[in-house]
């Protein structure tokens, strides 16, 4: 059998890989040291690709679309073959002037109004969830696979009228393409997202209903409807975006929090500091890195980057920026200024900014008025998810009390 599993890295300064698990438990380190010794890393790897570390440079690549591409996000070994502008999961992989349309078909869905009636049922699902994993007294858990993973699934799950006991499968998708990207050989073509959003869209072609999926169905751009690439496309954002982002800051979160007493004692003492505290661990915590084409020939931070090059936009490294952040390495629960870029920069700001937001707050206020003091088990035991996205995947944690 073929070993999949990436090199070694020699330096993360020229040969770095952000799927190697090294990295993803080392990330705040391996940004700072290459934030003074190296900001503009690159690697061979995957065809060439490039790691900016600092803040002005991550915002400038978000910011111009000209020299950098959206139509691939996710690197790997080869080139989409998909030309832009409207891209394999639009709008976030759709350049101008498609994506302004692309994207303005989602945002009456997800604005706060959208959103509102959401919360409700996220507060019932991280309840049952709560007494599912507190059942018969137990005082050791896995925060990770008995709570954080479950909650964006099933809100997700709800908003795209598919069954909530879809969610092992697409945490499977996820982990094939966001953290193994390229490691995945020999899968059954019945076995892939494609083939899951083709029949799901199939399904609600013969059973409309009233959720994202038939909304897309319905729905016409420049008075045509939507191709079917294009609402499998949209869909299949919607599943990895809206789920595997929401799950690791939720797990972050909850990690933080096990770690550090005083941030823990202070947030169930003073719950009003809870917007302040979310929006703080997004900025400490970012799961996201978005990932660019090289559309021209240009430069980032003084380094010649070429045609076909992949960038990386590390938006929880440029959050950690002391330059941008002052005292960007520490938790700052009641932080009031706070232009993070957790939900990315520039046109592809995430449009899911309102539901990840709700999700996060309820998901550690229910948590919290149920298990006011825990700590971590075994920090070692904690494992980060490899890739694009990072969060805890293993968070075993000792709960000291209940109610």
């Amino acid at each position: 059998m073929t070993d999949l599993r990436p090199a070694p890295v020699s330096d993360w300064a020229t040969d770095f890989d952000h799927t190697h698990p090294d990295y993803a438990a080392n990330t705040h380190q391996i940004w700072d040291d290459l934030r003074t010794s190296c900001p503009v890393a690159h690697s061979d790897r995957f065809g060439g690709v490039w790691l900016p570390t600092r803040h002005d440079d991550v915002r400038a690549i978000a910011n111009d679309t000209d020299h950098f591409s959206s139509v691939g996000i996710i690197v790997t070994a080869w080139r989409p073959d998909i030309d832009p502008p409207v891209g394999y999961a639009p709008p976030i992989t759709s350049d101008p002037p498609f994506h302004a349309k692309a994207r303005k078909l989602l945002l009456p869905a997800f604005s706060p109004k959208a959103i509102e009636p959401l919360e409700e049922a996220t507060r019932t699902l991280c309840r049952e969830l709560l007494d599912e994993m507190l059942a018969g007294g137990r005082t050791a858990v896995d925060a990770a696979t008995d709570y954080a993973q479950h909650i964006p699934v099933g809100i997700i799950a709800h908003m795209l009228g598919v069954p909530r006991e879809d969610g092992d499968t697409f945490r499977t998708f996820i982990h094939r393409i966001l953290e193994t990207p390229g490691q995945n050989e020999g899968i059954d073509p019945g076995d892939t997202l494609d083939a899951y959003l083709t029949a799901a869209i199939a399904d609600h072609r013969e059973n409309p209903r009233d959720d994202l999926i038939s909304f897309l169905i319905d729905a016409e751009l420049d008075g045509e409807p939507l191709s079917d690439d294009h609402v499998r496309g949209s869909i299949g954002l919607l599943l990895l975006a809206g789920i595997d982002t929401t799950w690791s800051a939720i797990g972050a979160s909850l990690w933080h929090l096990a770690g550090n007493a005083e941030d823990r004692k202070r947030l169930v003492a003073e719950p009003d500091l809870m917007p302040f505290a979310t929006e703080e661990m997004l900025r400490a915590y970012a799961p996201v890195t978005m990932a660019r084409l090289v559309a021209e020939d240009t430069e980032i931070g003084g380094c010649p980057v070429s045609k076909d090059d992949w960038v990386l936009l590390p938006f929880p490294a440029a959050n950690r920026d002391p330059e941008f952040f002052e005292d960007a390495d520490e938790v700052i629960l009641d932080r009031a200024k706070n232009r993070h870029s957790a939900f990315g920069l520039g046109i592809h700001r995430c449009v899911g900014s309102n539901l990840a937001r709700m999700e996060l707050t309820v998901a550690l206020e229910e948590w919290l008025a149920r298990i006011p003091d825990f700590e971590l088990s075994d920090p070692d035991a904690v494992t980060w998810s490899t890739g694009q996205i990072r969060g805890p995947r293993q968070l075993p944690l000792r709960l000291l009390e209940t109610s």
